[in-house]
């Protein structure tokens, strides 16, 4: 993150970090800091002799130093009945997870779909790109990436998990309740049930694809517990996978009334040696009548997964 000062009037413009700003810097002419951070913040002050403008600005440059999240909790955020955020709407994230959630550059896809079956370059969300894969399941991770074109249970029309339900390139909706939230995604016709009336979570009849729910508030952001999952889910199209041991904290943080940073934490001891953490934004979507669509994909997927049945087989 950097911060630039630029002089009006006289054409000049330096680059500071969160680093003191010398006195001698500070003239005695009318001056404007033009800070850009997270938004861009103009001030303008009237210099005076006796050095209070270094004062004042360095004041300025330290309140934007607080971390990100601080700045969004006090940002202006719709409130629901009982004082939390209001998170209904439609949201989506924009990016390349579904892809590959580790830094990765553009790569050629099925050679029979040219460009439009290659792999977008993007940087990662995994929080330091590492994912302590145990060796005998990056192994298996391995051989997911290598088999990628017909094992990934999105090609397939499965429904996708969680987390990559949440960045999956389509759009999905929250309604909020007090005891209950959903969470509604065209892809398969996913969905989720976050249980906020559960002091106690009960387990699920049975384990599936997109888990069990259980969720509170943490101040402005609503955390969600997830676990009970059925192990047949991937995170993205490079392979990355857990098993169904799987345990995921979710915590969705707005950052004004149009973005929330979603944040999941990882767990499975079969799997991966410690957590990991992806990080990224959602947006709103903001056009009049945003709608999630269904995507009944099924009927795109059965040649693929029944094609060999077939009394003249397709593939």
């Amino acid at each position: 993150m950097a911060w630039s000062l630029g002089w009006l009037g006289r054409g000049a413009s330096r680059s500071v970090g969160p680093t003191a700003v010398h006195p001698a810097d500070w003239q005695s002419r009318p001056t404007c800091v033009n800070i850009d951070a997270t938004e861009e913040t103009v001030i303008a002050i009237k210099t005076r002799p006796n050095g209070l403008l270094m004062v004042v600005g360095v004041l300025f440059v330290g309140l934007l130093l607080v971390p990100h999240t601080a700045v969004a909790q006090a940002a202006d955020v719709a409130r629901d009945w009982d004082g939390h955020p209001d998170l209904n709407g439609v949201w989506q994230a924009i990016g390349t997870a579904n892809w590959d959630l580790q830094d990765h550059p553009a790569s050629a896809g099925p050679v029979d779909t040219g460009a439009i079956g290659s792999i977008p370059p993007g940087q990662g969300v995994v929080v330091g790109n590492e994912i302590p894969y145990r060796p005998e399941a990056l192994e298996q991770k391995q051989q997911n990436f290598e088999n990628r074109w017909t094992d990934d249970p999105e090609i397939k029309c499965f429904m996708p998990g969680v987390p990559r339900a949440t960045y999956l390139p389509y759009p999905f909706r929250i309604i909020q309740g007090d005891k209950k939230i959903m969470m509604i995604y065209g892809f398969a016709e996913a969905n989720r049930t976050v249980h906020m009336d559960k002091a106690n979570p009960e387990r699920a009849p049975i384990d599936t694809w997109m888990g069990r729910s259980h969720g509170s508030w943490d101040g402005d952001t609503l955390v969600v517990d997830a676990a009970e999952f059925n192990g047949e889910s991937w995170f993205d199209r490079a392979g990355n996978y857990a098993s169904y041991n799987l345990h995921v904290v979710e915590r969705y943080t707005p950052m004004g009334p149009n973005a929330i940073m979603y944040e999941a934490t990882i767990e499975d001891d079969t799997v991966f040696t410690e957590p990991w953490t992806i990080r990224l934004p959602l947006y709103r979507r903001l056009e009049e009548n945003a709608q999630v669509l269904e995507y009944k994909c099924v009927e795109f997927s059965e040649d693929l997964i029944y094609g060999h049945l077939r009394k003249e087989p397709t593939r």
